[in-house]
């Protein structure tokens, strides 16, 4: 017995489309979206183009939720930001790529949290765990679909809340001890799904009752909700009912009524047939031959298993094959024709064989998956680390502020007992002065001096496009095994050490500092006062780096310690920067600039600078460099990248002297 989960936007809808018009309505959205002004209907067009892309384009799919994204972020429209990560999401799904499916779907969970959208956030969340449950982390997939119907029922929408049931008792469905579980959260599905009109999981959740009851030996309930199952699947598309009508099938064979039996499996088959369902449709026939066999009439068994056999190869369904081969090989074996026994026998060994391995390949995605995702979880142990520093950070600032501001109240008291005397006034003011700097000097050290002053001006500041910026990331190499073999404290040591070094030559370089992520450090040049010397100014910056790291690398081997090394990446390009944040501000950039130049980084060498072409056609004249040829950057393509080897000296204009 099979029990279905199913990704709550369900996949299979969007495939109903002919291929045809599908193609028509793309190419007819393709043209429309080139004429739309930036703003959230462009937006919602670049998200329906992904919608009917990335079950069959998911690159492309991809490429367009991306670009929605970026302009939802640019004009502040999070719904349709939510959206394009969650077909972010779709894309890497269908491309079986299941970190980035979450990573995104993560995103857009966010997002939707963030503007109160309780629905989108059941969607994700039902979306989610059944990426987890299908990974064979069945506990964290459960914790997700309770999750998912405890937001459906606070947004009370039936719909989330039908789909996160029927996944609930999908899951539970799989162990005997949890049949009663199952079967209250597949009747909630059916309850509420009926009451919505969404027939086809009535049809689906009625047959999994069904099949519960069936595997209870309840043949009598079975029958009833298989019955129900029917009618559903006739108020809907139908196509569903071929599955029910061989469980029916199955549950008259072992209650003995045998024609009846065939004839469901045969109903089964013509209506598959009808809708072309190459599974059913050998399901059917195994279960017509399974019948057969049964009532010991062998020589009727061989012709359906025959049959399902060749349906089976067609479409790749081992277990069906191992159905067809095992009847097989009994039937001939009863008919004393111990040839094809023999024959069909070995093809059932090999077919359990392939079936083995299957399993074993399954279990070693599985456990790569794991693995992905525990490298993920640990990336961000690393980031909670390092915001558990800048927690600290700030809570150190607040205790200096507020003792400022008691310092203040202070000075005020004493200037009300003393403001006759000239000389105590002076002071106190002298004070005061003092603590306007510091706070001055607070604010700077989280923004740029100019954001600073719109804050403080207006109240806000306005994000900015800038079509030329220069961004810099680096990241340690190993820094996950690093780590391990180091105590918290020694981390956050070597960590400071090396941060403070970064933005000693971010200051000298005219540069400014973006933020850290655990052992990732990112900076731009030509914000938020655009110049012209940023590409020069930022290689020399990356250069002085790898420098330093060398030179304390040296330092700690000659004291027996292992020395970090470093990536370097850089790119040129727009982007969009501003401040984020409501209690906390930072001051931070987006666009598709900040991810080429974090894979030049990923894509780099060690002690290397990798830049790419945009930014090498900016400081050729100035740097040699080595090209090294288009290299594939995940997410972005094949790109030119270059190492930057050395400086091209100036050549000195020498004037004669005169006698």
């Amino acid at each position: 017995m099979k029990f279905y989960t199913y990704i709550a936007l369900i996949i299979l809808n969007t495939l109903t489309l002919t291929s045809f018009a599908q193609d028509q309505e793309i190419d007819s959205l393709k043209a429309v979206v080139e004429t739309l002004k930036e703003d959230s209907t462009k937006v919602n067009t670049l998200n329906e183009l992904s919608s009917l892309l990335y079950t069959t384009q998911p690159d492309l799919a991809i490429m367009y939720a991306l670009e929605a994204m970026e302009l939802g972020e640019q004009i502040r429209f999070y719904k349709g930001v939510a959206l394009a990560l969650k077909y972010m999401g779709l894309g890497y799904y269908i491309k079986s790529d299941y970190i980035e499916t979450i990573e995104y779907w993560k995103q857009s969970m966010a997002v939707y949290d963030s503007i109160g959208d309780n629905s989108g956030v059941s969607n994700l969340l039902n979306n989610l765990g059944t990426v987890y449950y299908d990974q064979g982390d069945e506990a964290t997939g459960v914790e997700y679909y309770l999750k998912a119907a405890r937001t459906a029922e606070k947004a009370e929408d039936k719909y989330r809340m039908s789909n996160a049931y029927f996944n609930i008792g999908a899951a539970y469905a799989t162990n005997p001890e949890t049949y009663e579980m199952s079967l209250d959260y597949f009747m909630r599905a059916y309850n509420f799904s009926e009451d919505f009109g969404d027939y086809y999981v009535v049809g689906l959740a009625t047959a999994n009752i069904g099949e519960l009851f069936f595997l209870e030996e309840k043949y009598d309930s079975a029958l009833i909700y298989y019955e129900k199952s029917l009618e559903a699947y006739e108020l809907s598309d139908g196509s569903g009912a071929p599955y029910t009508l061989n469980n029916i099938g199955k549950l008259y064979a072992k209650m003995g009524e045998y024609p009846s039996a065939i004839k469901f499996h045969q109903d089964a088959f013509d209506l598959a047939l009808e809708y072309k369902d190459k599974v059913q449709q050998t399901q059917s026939l195994n279960g017509i031959a399974d019948t057969y066999l049964l009532m010991e009439d062998y020589k009727s068994a061989i012709e359906p298993y025959l049959e399902a056999e060749i349906l089976a190869k067609e479409i790749g369904t081992p277990d069906e094959l191992q159905v067809a081969y095992e009847g097989l090989a009994q039937a001939y074996s009863e008919l004393r024709d111990f040839n094809n026994a023999f024959k069909y026998q070995n093809l059932l060994t090999e077919i359990n064989y392939e079936i083995y391995n299957a399993e074993n390949d399954k279990k070693i995605e599985r456990m790569q998956f794991t693995y992905e995702l525990d490298k993920r979880e640990e990336e961000i142990t690393l980031l909670t680390t390092e915001k558990a520093l800048q927690e600290a950070e700030v809570k150190r600032q607040r205790a200096m502020i507020y003792g400022i501001l008691g310092g203040l109240v202070l000075i005020m008291a004493i200037a009300v007992i003393m403001y006759r005397n000239y000389r105590e006034k002076a002071r106190i003011n002298k004070i005061l002065d003092k603590q306007n700097a510091e706070i001055e000097s607070l604010i700077l050290n989280i923004l740029p001096k100019e954001i600073a002053r719109e804050l403080q001006a207006e109240g806000e500041a306005t994000p900015r496009y800038y079509e030329n910026v220069s961004v810099l990331f680096t990241d340690f190499k190993g820094f996950s095994s690093i780590s391990k073999g180091m105590t918290p404290n020694e981390l956050v040591e070597h960590l400071n050490d090396y941060f403070h070094a970064f933005d000693d030559i971010v200051g000298q370089f005219g540069l400014e500092k973006i933020k850290t992520i655990g052992d990732a450090y990112m900076c731009a040049g030509g914000i938020p006062l655009p110049n012209k010397t940023h590409p020069l100014d930022i290689v020399k910056a990356g250069l002085a780096m790898q420098e330093y790291i060398n030179k304390r690398k040296r330092e700690y081997e000659e004291k027996g310690e292992v020395g970090w090394d470093l990536r370097v990446g850089i790119h040129t390009g727009p982007i969009v920067a501003g401040v984020v944040g409501k209690k906390k501000y930072a001051y931070d950039i987006w666009g598709n600039t900040v991810n080429i130049a974090s894979r030049m980084e990923s894509n780099g060498e060690v002690g290397k600078v990798n830049i790419s072409e945009a930014t090498y056609n900016l400081v050729k004249d100035q740097y040699k460099c080595h090209h090294r040829g288009k290299i594939y950057a995940k997410n972005v393509g094949d790109i030119d990248m270059y190492f930057i080897e050395e400086e091209i000296p100036v050549e000195k204009e020498f004037e004669s002297v005169g006698a």
